[in-house]
């Protein structure tokens, strides 16, 4: 007996057929794709472009793959959610490149990434110059992650943190109650330790330099953790009459030394604030066995055309390539010549693409940490070009996101190489140089959230013309892009000097105050060196405010450790505050939200705790939060959802089957405001909530702002962690304007229109148009021409990348910039400017 084959197999014309997809705003989406092209997601931000790539197609071909592993490998995976579609026919399998940052851990790095590292490790262990004698290394001895690689003295991390006693006690006029210790955590785990003091006999109101050396040796440098029986609020006799009486103490409480609480929350903490604050405590330096150099003196021995590992891989990669193109031209054909030109081709090769992508200036050394989304994204994408697969959907997010203009035609040429190879890809994306090359088009819309999730247009990219409630459409094929606007007079000069940060070198630098300011230029110019890091850090410390790094609780820090150098040389009259409005998220848990990040939830829960019912049962604003006990449904304590633990699978959410998802005890919610529930208050949208309180003057100024900047369709409670980085970014510069300071703030912004439709982007510049407007400096770090163009001051670094960047190459006006003929710039900018544009403000 034999199977026949059908006629015609689902999928085998060509297409991805869609049918039935409800993803998060999807509204019962029919759709055909084709396959083994290069499709582009169109739509403004928020419509539901994300949530059929991803949330759809990618979610859908993992979930079919992950069906064909077992159950207890498929544990180990981050699974997507099972999409919300009837079905998908002709679906091949699927790799996602979305926007993120790499790993928590410092030791990941361009290198490993990219597979680079084991290329070269390769390299130096088969064909490396050794010392006379010496026997030859296995490649994983060149690893500072192997025990047989990394320096023994600071096991392969380069640098070695110690303490003193004067690091951890600054002050030592102070008693121990009185925090001399200042390095001991604070809050109750804090009080636990000198309530243990107290039991052990410790005099913690005497001064510290006052108390035995022993004593204070043992404090601080102990590895002991002895476990001793804690009387909160008892004096050591009184605590020793306790313990006679055989009275049960309140719990036992471990004790820790200072210098273990420091050293252990700097290795293991998950929170970059803890690592930050273990960090102020502590003594670091180069390590003096290795130099900073991570590996044992037996691989450091080892070296290729002068160098040794450490010093190849701090070199940029386009130095790389072309050291080892140098390195292996000996006409020698013994085995470790061949094997010396084989790794290398194949090295220079890997290297190739990415110099291609505009990464040239990267390092294989460097922190995974310290990318752009963008640069992490483009590093996977083109260790992907080099995997030779065939036959797969490739799913990127945005992959221009941080890319100068100058770059998207290299970008462009990469993923047709995917493409010609036998692949699909499937783009995400507001770049419309990028959409102009598709060869189909999705466009999803017309607007955002309820208003959105609807296919506007499947088809070639002329069809798009003819779809006139299409916002895309107006942006794609506009015949007229060039801005029209009248710099402004700058009102001062904030001017900074001897400027030294990565390829920043004695820089002099001015900024002009009460104008909006684009500083431009490729990408590793030094652009967000600059602008996020050496401007924010220096202004912020002049003025008496916080880094907002230092205060930000990140798992991923974007910057190096060290502090840039360089001084402000006049200006700093002109201003008050600094405010950093970047992508990071409003929160880092699900608690977190729009209506809480901007205020507006106080005022809510205001108005219903003056209710009569609010008023009768003596509720007060706190019952209206789900982060306080009164308040919060108690069994799954205000989260809206329990986990439930599977076996051999990914642990699931499920809605709470006390609240059903509402987070709120029960009596809460029969409170009732004008009708709604604060539950139901927190599920509406921000479009919807301006009109229910549309006569309270406080939400309505806000909810209007939020309105204004594009954001109609969050809902009030969507939790921060389902939010864009777009979205974030538009969130706090709301939360800024509805603020009502008048001048003296200086903003900075990086890359903000990254995530953002055009027509989103023009909302963005209206918001920071109405900042400068109010007496304030705008300053931002920014690839796209067509924001740059309404600039009033463009500041253009470069030429290159890396160490052929970090000068000012131009300074002007828009029109004076395009003009340039030293501005890799210049000629994007043109196609913006209008050539009504005065001529350049003088420049101090």
């Amino acid at each position: 007996m034999s199977l026949q084959e059908p006629d015609t197999a689902p999928g085998d014309d060509g297409f991805v057929h869609v049918r039935g997809a409800r993803e998060h705003n999807l509204r019962d989406v029919d759709v055909d794709i084709p396959r083994d092209r290069l499709v582009v997601f169109t739509g403004v931000s928020g419509s539901g472009k994300s949530s059929l790539a991803f949330g759809t197609l990618y979610a859908e071909a993992q979930r079919r793959y992950l069906e064909s592993v077992s159950p207890y490998a498929r544990r180990l995976f981050q699974q997507m959610p099972v999409p919300e579609v009837d079905r998908i026919e002709g679906l091949p399998p699927a790799i996602a490149l979305q926007q993120q940052r790499g790993g928590g851990s410092e030791r990941s790095t361009v290198g490993s990434i990219t597979t680079l590292s084991n290329h070269l490790r390769m390299l130096y262990s088969r064909a490396g110059t050794y010392p006379p004698g010496a026997p030859r290394l296995e490649a994983e001895a060149f690893s500072p992650n192997t025990p047989m690689g990394a320096c023994p003295r600071c096991h392969g991390l380069g640098r070695i943190h110690d303490v003193t006693e004067r690091t951890l006690v600054p002050d030592d006029t102070l008693s121990i109650r009185e925090r001399a210790v200042a390095a001991w955590p604070t809050a109750w785990q804090g009080q636990n330790l000198r309530d243990i003091l107290i039991t052990k006999g410790v005099d913690v109101d005497t001064p510290w330099r006052d108390l035995p050396a022993k004593t204070r040796n043992w404090i601080l440098f102990t590895d002991e953790t002895p476990t001793y029986p804690v009387y909160p609020g008892l004096t050591h006799e009184q605590v020793v009459r306790a313990i006679a009486r055989r009275m049960e103490p309140s719990y036992q409480g471990t004790f820790t030394g200072a210098r273990r609480y420091v050293l252990q929350t700097f290795a293991n903490s998950q929170s970059a604030r803890m690592r930050q604050r273990a960090e102020q405590f502590m003594l670091s330096s180069d390590c003096p066995q290795c130099h900073g150099q991570r590996l044992n003196t037996d691989a450091l021995a080892v070296t290729f055309a002068g160098r040794n590992i450490a010093q190849m891989t701090a070199l940029p990669l386009e130095t790389v390539a072309e050291t080892l193109r140098h390195g292996t031209q000996s006409e020698a054909q013994d085995a470790v010549a061949i094997a010396a030109r084989r790794i290398a081709e194949d090295m220079t090769a890997r290297i190739d693409v990415l110099l291609g992508l505009g990464l040239g200036y990267l390092q294989m050394s460097r922190s995974v940490q310290t990318l752009s989304p963008g640069e992490y994204q483009r590093l996977r994408l083109g260790t992907q070009i080099r995997s030779n697969l065939f036959g797969v959907v490739y799913v990127l997010d945005e992959p221009s996101a941080g890319l100068h203009p100058a770059d998207t035609n290299a970008l462009l040429a990469a993923l047709q190489n995917l493409r010609d190879a036998g692949n699909s890809l499937f783009l995400v994306e507001h770049n419309l140089d990028l959409i102009r090359q598709a060869q189909w088009v999705v466009d999803v819309g017309p607007g955002a959230g309820t208003h959105g999730g609807t296919i506007l247009y499947s088809g070639p990219l002329e069809g798009l013309k003819t779809i006139t409630h299409s916002r895309t459409r107006d942006y794609v094929f506009a015949t007229n892009a060039r801005a029209s606007h009248t710099p402004r007079t700058p009102g001062g000069w904030l001017t900074l000097e001897g400027v030294e940060w990565n390829n920043l070198h004695e820089l002099n630098i001015a900024f002009p105050l009460g104008v909006l300011s684009a500083v431009t230029g490729v990408s590793g110019s030094g652009k967000s060196s600059l602008v996020s890091q050496v401007l924010t850090r220096l202004v912020t410390q002049a003025v008496g405010q916080k880094n907002p790094e230092d205060e930000n609780d990140t798992d991923t820090p974007d910057i190096p450790t060290g502090e840039p150098q360089g001084r402000i040389a006049g200006g700093l009259e002109g201003i008050k505050r600094v405010a950093v409005i970047d992508q990071k998220p409003i929160g880092r848990t699900p608690r977190s939200n729009l209506a809480t990040y901007t205020g507006l939830f106080d005022t809510v829960r205001k108005l219903f705790a003056s209710t009569d019912l609010a008023r009768e049962r003596h509720y007060d604003a706190g019952h209206f939060s789900f982060n306080v006990a009164k308040g919060r449904c108690p069994t799954c304590e205000g989260e809206g959802s329990t986990m439930v633990e599977l076996l051999f699978l990914p642990s699931v959410y499920a809605p709470c089957p006390t609240c059903h998802g509402a987070r709120y005890k029960a009596e809460i919610l029969e409170v009732h405001y004008r009708d709604r529930s604060i539950a139901d208050v927190l599920a509406m949208n921000v479009e919807e909530a301006a009109t229910f309180f549309a006569n309270e003057a406080g939400p309505a100024q806000s909810l209007s702002t939020l309105l204004r900047g594009g954001l109609g369709h969050l809902r009030l409670g969507q939790p921060a962690t389902e939010l864009s980085g777009g979205e974030a970014q538009r969130i706090k510069l709301a939360t800024e304007l509805q603020k009502q300071r008048r001048g003296h703030t200086l903003y900075i912004l990086d890359e903000p229109t990254t995530g953002l439709h055009p027509s989103d982007a023009d909302r963005l510049m209206e918001h920071l148009q109405e900042l400068v407007e109010a007496g304030n400096t705008v300053i931002v770090a920014e690839h796209d021409m067509r924001l740059v163009a309404r600039a009033d001051w463009v500041i253009d670094l470069g030429p290159g990348a890396g160490n052929k960047g970090g000068r000012v190459v131009a300074q002007g006006t828009p029109a004076t910039i395009a003009r340039s003929t030293d501005s890799v710039t210049a000629p994007f900018l043109a196609r913006y400017v209008s050539d009504t544009t005065k001529p350049p403000a003088a420049n101090p």
